[in-house]
């Protein structure tokens, strides 16, 4: 089972993308199953949201406490949540920021496996809104290989309707500059 953590700011699109990949997973014939952790949060406020990965039936409901993959929407959340808080050992965190990865590795401590993305920018050009989440999805696609790109085309496309070719752009750019990782 692949277990991801995605940490936004509430109005971010956190707990869709989470939705996304999880209908994406099915779509392949996995089982999957994505759910929030807020409460009472008001929008900009910190929020996580999890996405479980698996070939057999999941049986466990609770909060994602060891995450395979954590993917970051909003890189001032670095400052104030430790991200990486028990992501495994040869876990894998994926950064939306404009800053090279030695930097982010020096500035905040991040020995894990690291792909960084312009999601912002990718975004700006592609939707005209600094709205991450789809784009962030492209670069976990690549850099982890949880679903198969094509995959997340239909959930996007019943999602978002007449937008949806904008983030599927998005979402495609930020595939093509991830490297893969694993």
């Amino acid at each position: 089972m692949i277990e991801i953590r995605v940490h936004g700011r509430g109005g971010q699109g956190a707990v869709t993308s989470t939705e996304l990949l999880a209908l994406a997973a099915i779509n392949e014939g996995k089982y999957a199953q994505a759910f929030p952790s807020f409460g009472p949060e008001r929008r900009g406020a910190p929020v996580m949201a999890f996405t479980r990965i698996s070939d057999k039936p999941i049986r466990t409901r609770e909060m994602v406490y060891t995450p395979d993959i954590v993917v970051v929407l909003d890189p001032t959340l670095l400052q104030i949540v430790d991200v990486t808080t028990g992501l495994k050992k040869d876990g894998i965190v994926i950064l939306n920021t404009s800053k090279d990865e030695k930097t982010i590795r020096k500035t905040f401590g991040i020995k894990a496996k690291l792909a960084t993305i312009d999601a912002t920018d990718i975004a700006m050009r592609n939707l005209g809104l600094p709205i991450t989440n789809t784009t962030l999805l492209g670069s976990l696609i690549k850099a982890c290989d949880v679903i198969k790109l094509k995959s997340i085309e239909a959930p996007l496309q019943k999602r978002f309707g007449r937008i949806a070719e904008k983030n599927w752009n998005a979402l495609k750019e930020a595939y093509s500059k991830t490297p893969n990782i694993q």
